[in-house]
């Protein structure tokens, strides 16, 4: 018994370890299909992968860890033949993912991403400081294999980590949302979702592939996306504007028309890392304040049904304690 039960866990973890492979070679065959030339150095201004293998491993536990390596290597492979140089981008890439759990765990993160504080350590630990270890190790085997030169080495390292970052930035919190969302979505809102699906649908072209300055446009209905869905709605709104306006960028049209690589991609990096981190901190901020305000009310709304009965000389009912209040629970 105890050895079936044995071999049934290794045959899921086994399971698991090839789907976060076959889904972080997926991811990177998409990032790939829209590339920039930087400083002699060909870049992804996002970089899904990334968003893929810290999802992975902050859901099914660092054991997952083989997956990345062996989705890492698919990707090197469909590029390009393996050499020595090959073990230094799967250490990379493998370790900034799992930098990143082990410092989002650290600061207590939780996947429900209800709490500003979650949305500060996703950005600034998950994303901005964990994918500097791919960036460093990426760009510092290029320069010593001679393929780059050293004065190219921070335009190149910085457009490699925004790159991942952003990956992390919009692709992690909408794969940690799809794994709570309840089947099938409730479409108490239907008509509301298919005005701002239309809206956005006509205004992210138009802000985008206008030669006049109009990328600021995203911005309200970021916020309209945030005040009414939530978490979701900000971030499928990210991620739609995030793919046209990098669309935009590779082809050099619209808001992009005129500029080098260089300026290309500082452009489309800072657009979208401020789109990104407005839409997940807004959204935070929200789901927080939502969350507050529930439970004040059911703190209110038994808080009268003790006084009630104090009041008609009955014992106030004893209610079980709520999840949140649980001993033990984080």
């Amino acid at each position: 018994m105890v050895g079936s039960q044995e071999l049934r866990r290794a045959g899921v973890r086994t399971v698991q370890v090839l789907a976060v492979a076959v889904g972080y070679y997926a991811a990177g065959r998409l990032g790939l299909v829209r590339r920039l030339a930087v400083g002699g150095a060909v870049v992804t201004p996002i970089w899904p992968p990334t968003g893929v293998a810290v999802a992975a491993l902050l859901l099914l536990g660092l054991r997952c860890w083989p997956g990345i390596a062996l989705g890492v290597f698919g990707v090197v492979l469909s590029l390009t033949t393996p050499g020595p140089e090959t073990v230094g981008v799967l250490l990379g890439n493998t370790a900034a993912p799992v930098c990143a759990a082990l410092l989002l765990r650290r600061a207590g993160f939780r996947n429900e991403l209800g709490r500003l504080r979650d949305g500060l350590a996703l950005v600034f630990l998950g994303a901005l400081t964990a994918m500097a270890v791919s960036a460093t190790v990426g760009v510092g085997l290029l320069v010593l294999e001679d393929k780059l030169a050293a004065d190219g080495f921070w335009p190149v390292w910085l457009a490699w980590w925004v790159g991942d970052a952003m990956g992390v930035l919009i692709v992690t919190p909408l794969l940690l949302l799809a794994h709570r969302a309840r089947w099938p979505v409730p479409l108490s809102r239907w008509k509301e979702a298919t005005a701002l699906t239309v809206v956005a649908g006509c205004l992210l072209p138009l802000a985008v592939y206008s030669t006049v300055s109009l990328l600021f446009l995203v911005y309200p209905l970021l916020i309209w996306a945030a005040l009414r869905f939530q978490l979701v709605g900000s971030m499928l709104c990210a991620l739609l504007t995030s793919v046209v306006a990098t669309v935009a960028a590779t082809d050099g049209a619209g808001a992009f028309t005129g500029l080098d690589r260089v300026e290309v991609m500082v452009k489309l990096q800072a657009f979208n890392g401020a789109m990104a981190l407005t839409a997940l901190l807004l959204s935070a901020v929200i789901t927080e304040q939502r969350n507050t305000r529930r439970s004040v009310e059911r703190a209110c709304q038994e808080l009268a049904e003790v006084l009630e009965h104090l009041t008609a000389g009955e014992s106030p009912p004893v209610r079980p304690a709520h999840r949140e209040d649980r001993p033990g629970h984080r």
